[in-house]
This record gives C-alpha cells, structure tokens and sequence, in this order.
C-alpha cells in the first residue's frame, strides 16, 4: 500500500469486477493494428508493456464496430466481425497475464474520419472542419436514415458481445470527443427534426438505445461503461446541464461507470490539452456527473503527475482516474507510484509532439516525445553493453542528461561535463513561462535520475587533452541565438530571447520581438501576459510557424485576451537607440521600442565535436547539437545514440 498515495491504491469495483487501484489506462488511438483492424503482434507487444505497469485496467483504444463508416484512423483497431476476436481474444490474454483487467471500448466515429474516404456518416450534413478543409465536399457526411442509425445501434451490441468472447471484462461505449454520439447529442452537428434531433429528448436516443443493446446482448453482470465529454466546448454545442441529463438516463439503462473527458476534434485543446491549457482540464465535469449518479466516475484529462489523482479521489471529484498520455510517457507510472517513488516517473510534458504532431497527423504510429520506447517495444530496450567503456557526456541540457542516464544504465562509466552551474540547458529558458510550467516535473526527474545514478558533474567546459582519455564522447552542446547581421543590432536595447528570459529586469516596458516562430511568439507571449507593451513582427504571413496544432489554438486564445500587436510580413531593417526600422509592403516605418528581443531561430553549437572528429577520437552529436528543434528530437536523438555507444 501507497503511503503517499494510498486512495489511489486502494481496490474498488465498477460493476462486478475488483481493480486492484483507481488507475485505468485511457483509450488512445495506437495506429499499430494491422490494416484489415485485426490485432498485430507489435500492438500485442505495446499492451502488454502497458499492462505490466501496474495499472488496474487497460481499456484498449477504440475499436470500429461497422466496415462501412465506422473506420476513423490508419490500421484503426476492429471488433467489427468475429473474424477480429481471435487476436482480441490474444491482446485479452496478454493483458490479464501481465496484471491489469482487460477492457475496450468501442466507437463509430461519425463525421471525424480522419481517413477522409466515404461514407462518412453523421446526423446531418455537417462536416467536420479539418476534414473539410483536407477533401474539400468528399467531407461532408451523409446523413443517416433511421433504418441506418437501427443498424449502427445493433453494431454496438454485436460489438460488445465479440469483446465478453475475446475475454474482455469490460467494454466501454465510446460517447465523446465529436465522434457519431456526440454527432447525434451537440446542436453544433445535428439539425435534424424527427426523433434523433432537436429535443434533448431526440438527441440522446441513440446513447439510450446502444445502451440497452449492448445490455442485452453482454448481459446484466458484465461491466459497461461510457465515455462522455462533460461538454464539447463548442459556442452553440453541449454543456454540462445535459451531459448530467444523460448520464441519469444512461444509468437507469445499466451503465455501471462514466469516463468523463470534454471536447471535440475541433475543440482540440480541451480533449488532448497541450501544457498551456491548465491541468486536470475536465475533472471538474467528472466531479459534476458525480453529484447525479450513483456508480463510480472516472475522472481524466491531463492529469499528469500522482499527487494530481490523488487529490481528485480524495476530494470526491471521481472514483478513478483514466491515464492516456502520462502512461505512454512512463507506463510504470503507476508502479513507481505505488511503491513511493514519484520523482522516478518521467512525467508527460502534454507537448503534442509524439503522440500527434508527429505521428497521428501524419498516418504514423504512436510515439512519445519523452518515451522513444513507444511503438517500439522490445527493440529499443536499455540492455547492458557488451563491453564497458569510459563514456563522456559534454552538456547538461536535455539530451545530455537522457545521453547519460541511458548509457549508465547499460553499465558505462560515464562522467557529465557541463560549465554551467545549473543542469537542464535551454529548458531553463523554455520552462520560464506560466503556459510552460510542465516542463518543469520532467527537468526534476532528469536531474534526480543522474544523482541517483550517481554519475559526476564537472563544472567547467570540458577541452580536447581532458576528453582524450575517454573512448567515446557524446556532444550535447546544445544551440546559440541567432543574431542577424542588421545595423544597430549591437545597441544595448537588443537582447537575444535567451537573454531576454535570464534577465527580466533588463526588458522595458515597450517591447518588440523579431521573429514569429515558436521562440519568438513564445517569447511575445509571455512578455505580453506581464505586463509589457509588445509588438511582434514576423516576415512570413502568419506567426506560429512550426508549432504543434494544438499549442497553436492554445497560444491563439491567450494573445487575443492581450494587447499584443502582430506584423506579418514584415522585416527588421535596422535597430535605433529608442526602437527599430522595420520594412512592411516595401514601406519603412519607425517603431518605438525600449527593448528589441531577436528570436529568429538557434543555431547548432559543434564546434568542440568538429574537433574531436578532427583528432580522429569516436565523438557523437546529440540534441540541438545535430539540429536545433524540440525536446522529442533532444530525446530521440539521445537516446538512440547511447544505446549504441
């Protein structure tokens, strides 16, 4: 039993069935399945990891329950014919052998079909605005008969059945995030006017109806369970008044647990918050279904870190608590948890940037930006070297820091060098802002890995006759400011945006940021949400350019709620002693400045492994070293390199 912990680790029943904690692993989309949905061994592989982390349940991602409209995601998991159940019945197994219950949940994804191939099936011709603008009129759904909706209603049945014969000991009814449920329940997608619209009546029939279905068919000892978004966050959609009304209605039909989540696809933000949305984002709808239900609710939505879950069990905002992202982060979370030990977590960071910016957006499998093991399991293991060799690690930033411990961790000597006094390199900088604070958990756990490793630190900048005694050095020097070669650019109002975050008090009150990418509109950002007067200039015709999606929607809603100003298409042509020229449709115009911020971009920092390689001694790049980019390049890059040393 958890001492720091111990609601969270307490048993507790949904339904008929006893988890060992309150921890279940939330359904996410993997795209690891094969693409006829049968189930592959590297999903099997991926489950397996996860269920051996000491969750109390793994509800496997959504699963289709039609082969005609229910498909929403490249190699999108099926249950959708009983030629799926043999491998369910094997994902089933090997869930339960490592530990946790097995549960799944099951979808029809409506208009939010990713795939973009027809019929993309809704209750009224609406379609879904990113597939809209992706396909153009191929978006827009086809709206449903009542025979269809019949038809879909008993795939949801059928579908749970297949899951009680697979071994499944819980399915889950998928009812959120703008898939067809919630299609049917927002005003913003259904305007029909026969019994499936209108009416909060008309529009929770078909919740009610797969509801009593899926009840039949499973029968009244098998745990179901729904999955709603307390409101999808949409101006003319649901709010949590008729998600509560739901819910009492969903529970007279026998659901035994509501998993409460919020948004849509097109709310983005809210269903897969990125760090400058606020944590815990839909706990508050869970504690709110709480108040009107009688069977447990399970809380979810960026709760990231242990002492987050246990203040909302103890609070009374839920029962359980769903884990997506934080488990494909560290799936053993909830272990290293149990046995007291949280600052050994390697906590989700909700920077998009794996889970899917990189992967979902683009038809990939699932990866952490953190976590380079997942979709890889067992092949990118840490197994100890098969020789052990005296390893230095230049830099302290995040690649350094994953450089080490990974090559630690395969029985090296490895000595760090870094001449700052501080660890974490340009975290520091990029961890400064509020909206970024979620950084911060991750730079604490790099840091203690490296005590408890015990590997040493040496403060000073490590020079080629120190490093010639090693075997191999990996170079994690990191990036510079790029400076442009500008007239005035020199005065003492220019700061780079480094500078700029290390030495708030050198910073005026009126401001003026050069570049529009993610530093420079972060840097804006942050500056303008304290107070100061900023004007932020960027010479493409949109700022923002190479943020993650959802940090752009999230930083798109915070600078409207300042006074910032924005200059697209603009270019500094010189800095003044009170401000800058700036060149805008080829005209020039003076803005009125105390301080100009340059955040043009960073530039690799390798001169030392030119060096090394120059002396003919085995050296490796990591991290922004190889290319200036985000923490997942800082990570992945590391990682995979000291696997190999």
């Amino acid at each position: 039993m958890s001492k720091q912990f111990p609601t969270l680790f307490s048993p507790a029943t949904i339904g008929q069935i006893t988890l060992k904690n309150r921890i279940l692993k939330a359904p996410q989309s993997s795209g690891m399945n094969n693409m006829d949905g049968t189930v592959s061994e590297r999903a099997i592989r991926y489950y397996s990891d996860q269920a051996a982390g000491g969750a109390g349940a793994i509800i496997v991602e959504y699963a289709y329950v039609d082969d005609i409209g229910a498909k929403s995601a490249h190699c999108h998991l099926g249950i959708s014919s009983n030629e799926h159940i043999p491998g369910l019945a094997w994902l089933a197994e090997c869930i339960r052998e490592n530990g946790a219950v097995p549960a799944i949940q099951i979808e029809h994804c409506g208009r939010q079909k990713f795939l973009g191939t027809q019929p993309i099936c809704g209750p009224s011709a609406i379609p879904w605005p990113k597939l809209w603008d992706q396909y153009g009129p191929q978006a827009v759904p086809h709206v449903l008969t009542i025979e269809e909706i019949q038809t879909i209603v008993r795939a949801f049945g059928d579908a749970a059945l297949r899951a009680k014969l697979a071994g499944f000991e819980l399915v889950e009814i998928h009812g959120a995030h703008g898939y067809l449920l919630t299609n049917f329940f927002s005003p913003t997608t259904n305007q029909r006017n026969d019994l499936y619209g209108g009416s909060l009546e008309n529009r929770m029939r078909i919740y009610l109806e797969i509801a009593r279905d899926v009840r039949r068919k499973v029968g009244p000892d098998f745990a179901v369970t729904i999955r709603l978004s307390g409101t999808d966050y949409e101006p003319d959609g649901f709010g949590i008044e008729e998600t509560v009304e739901l819910a009492r209605a969903l529970e007279k039909e026998g659901i035994d647990a509501f998993h409460i989540s919020g948004g849509d696809h097109h709310t983005m933000i809210h269903q897969v918050s990125p760090m400058a949305i606020d944590i815990c984002h839909n706990a508050w709808a869970a504690a709110e279904v709480k108040k009107h239900v009688s069977v447990p609710v399970i809380a979810s939505g960026s709760i990231t870190l242990p002492e987050y879950a246990e203040e909302i069990l103890t609070s009374g905002q839920g029962d359980f608590v769903g884990l997506g992202r934080p488990l494909w982060a560290d799936p053993e979370w909830p272990k290293k948890a149990s046995e007291d030990r949280p600052e050994d977590i390697r906590p989700c960071i909700r920077c998009n940037e794996g889970c899917l910016e990189r992967t979902f957006f683009q038809y990939k499998a699932v990866t952490c930006a953190l976590n380079p093991q997942i979709s890889r399991e067992g092949e990118l293991k840490i197994k100890p070297a098969e020789q052990k060799r005296k390893i230095a690690v230049v830099g302290a930033g995040a690649a350094g820091l994953e450089s080490a411990r990974v090559a630690r961790l395969r029985g090296h000597d490895v000595t760090l060098f870094e001449e700052k006094d501080r660890d974490g390199g340009l975290l520091n900088e990029a961890s400064a802002p509020s909206f970024k604070a979620d950084i911060r958990p991750f730079m604490a756990y790099q840091a203690t890995q490296i005590r408890k490793l015990g590997i040493p630190v040496i403060r000073h900048q490590a020079d080629l006759e120190e490093l010639k005694d090693y075997d191999a050095v990996i170079c994690a020097t990191g990036s510079r400011p790029i400076i442009p070669r500008i007239p005035g650019v020199d005065k003492p109002i220019v700061l780079d945006a480094l500078s700029a975050i290390n030495q708030p008090q050198s910073i005026g009150h009126q401001v003026i940021v050069v570049g529009g990418g993610l530093v420079g509109s972060e840097t804006a950002l942050d500056l303008a949400e304290n107070g100061h007067d900023v004007t932020l200039i960027e010479m493409l015709p949109q700022i923002m350019n190479g943020v993650a999606t959802t940090d752009f929607l999230a930083y798109s809603e915070r600078i409207a709620k300042t006074r910032m100003k924005i200059m697209t298409d603009t270019c500094l042509v010189s800095v003044e002693d009170d401000g800058a020229i700036v060149r805008h449709a080829r005209v020039e115009e003076k803005l009125t400045a105390d301080t100009v911020v340059i955040a043009i971009g960073l530039k690799e920092e390798r001169i030392l492994f030119d060096q090394l390689i120059a002396a003919d001694q085995e050296a490796y790049l990591v991290g922004d070293a190889v290319k200036a980019s985000k923490i997942f390049d800082a990570i992945h890059t590391a990682y995979r390199t000291a696997l190999r040393v």
